[in-house]
């Protein structure tokens, strides 16, 4: 999309990107009670009362990745020794409007600290990516990426979106117990952030068709192609050199229903909690802003030899400008219920929904999921398999995960992954932390 990263470059990557065991973050692992300063990530209230005295972060990383457009047979790496062949080696499920979608979260060092018994902080240090490809046509990815043995296709692509979005935050947050009142237990919190803008791309069309014939290799569009990036910006070689600043924040409640009988130091009988997470934009003075009047034939032929920009730049009319643009963070509303079966064995169903729309372009948007999580837990151990629905993937994805005094590791679609032999997505999470607990009662 931009002179030196086109559309298909961004594609390619992150279509073969699939073969990789990279992941929404931290799946399956934040609602743990003893998950520390990475609950706060999905509720700032969760800071508050807090299983442990102090929880310092070290280092952790969750990175997915997923499509609606092909599906890989993860269960046999080793045929991909020889490298990944993206005719050979996926199967490909081209629609009008498919979607690629991915995020890496790296959480660095950070740290939670219990005040007392009602208030607790927390210190978190962030660098995110996200990539959103939403309601392009598949046929017509097969066409910029010079593929061949096209059959004829006519296709109509409403609201075709893609950004893609890098930046740091530094976050404080406050939760406080605000209700302690016989069975009944509400706390609340919130962090606020600064961020730092890396930089980022977006393309943008609300309406584009083409038209593909196979005899003479010609390809026929209309409609209209806004697309822009931010100054300096390579997604080959993303850097902090010249950051853009913004704010963000996160809001969030737990509700438990306590069974005041109870001794164990997780007294509840089940919890639930909402929050808001991400609410905020950055703001980027200089976006070289490009629009294209996409009316016109051209020889299909010609994305063999050149890069996108350099297709439209010879055969469509277009404007540039220089504008300020604010790329809207992937806001989205987090809901968590935990039900307590025993004092060690526990069940837990998540929810994220995107309050934003694909169309709200520059804006990075998370894949709306649901799951359901079983998972024994103690202090030093925590043992849990989420299964989960994933927005654009045709099944299930079942995952495992463990945390192990200082380390976590695990994967919301491991298993999936393992005995399927059609993945379109896959995540992983390594985290390493010193872990300090209150004393027990």
């Amino acid at each position: 999309m931009i002179k030196n990263c086109s559309l298909t470059l961004i594609v390619a990557l992150m279509v073969t990107s699939v073969t990789l065991t990279n992941a929404q973050s931290f799946i399956g692992s934040t609602v743990d009670n003893y998950a520390g300063v990475h609950s706060v990530l999905i509720n700032p209230a969760n800071a508050a009362d807090s299983r442990m005295k102090l929880d310092i972060n070290l280092f952790s990383a969750s990175a997915f990745v997923g499509n609606d457009f092909i599906s890989v047979d993860l269960s046999n790496l080793k045929n991909f020794s020889d490298g990944f062949d993206f005719n050979t080696d996926a199967e490909k499920n081209p629609m009008d409007q498919n979607n690629f979608f991915g995020n890496v979260d790296i959480l660095g060092p950070s740290a939670l600290f219990n005040l007392n018994q009602k208030n607790s902080i927390a210190i978190t240090t962030r660098v995110r990516a996200f990539f959103n490809l939403h309601n392009i046509g598949g046929e017509l990815y097969e066409v910029l990426n010079g593929d061949e043995d096209i059959d004829n296709f006519n296709i109509s692509m409403n609201d075709l979106s893609g950004v893609v979005h890098a930046w740091a935050e530094i976050g404080l947050t406050y939760g406080r117990v605000v209700l302690e009142k016989d069975k009944h237990f509400l706390k609340a919190g919130a962090t606020l952030k600064y961020l730092g803008g890396a930089g980022g791309l977006f393309g943008l069309s609300p309406l584009l068709t083409a038209n593909y014939s196979a005899d003479n290799e010609s390809l026929t569009t209309t409609g209209s192609l806004n697309y822009g990036y931010t100054s300096g910006f390579d997604t080959e070689e993303i850097t902090f050199s010249d950051v853009s600043g913004g704010f963000g924040a996160d809001l969030g409640v737990v509700y438990e229903f306590r069974d005041i009988d109870n001794r164990h130091e997780n007294p509840y009988k089940f919890r639930v909690g909402l929050s808001v997470t991400d609410i905020g934009a950055i703001n980027y003075k200089a976006t070289s802003n490009f629009r294209y009047d996409m009316n016109a034939t051209i020889d299909a032929n010609e994305f063999e030899e050149k890069d996108l920009d350099e297709v439209l730049d010879d055969n469509y009319n277009g404007t540039e400008t220089l504008e300020a643009a604010k790329f809207g963070l992937p806001t989205a509303i987090q809901i968590f219920a935990d039900y307590s079966i025993t004092n060690r064995f526990f069940v837990s169903a998540q929810g994220a929904v995107s309050a934003k729309k694909v169309s709200d372009v520059p804006v990075s948007n998370i894949i709306n999921s649901f799951s359901v999580t079983p998972r024994y837990e103690m202090r030093w151990i925590s043992v849990y398999s989420p299964l989960s629905f994933r927005q654009y993937d045709s099944s299930l994805a079942w995952g495992f995960g463990l945390r192990a005094g200082p380390v976590t590791i695990g994967s919301g679609s491991i298993l999936t992954n393992l005995i399927s032999g059609s993945s379109r997505s896959a995540d992983v999470y390594v985290g390493l932390k010193i872990p300090l607990y209150k004393k027990s009662e």
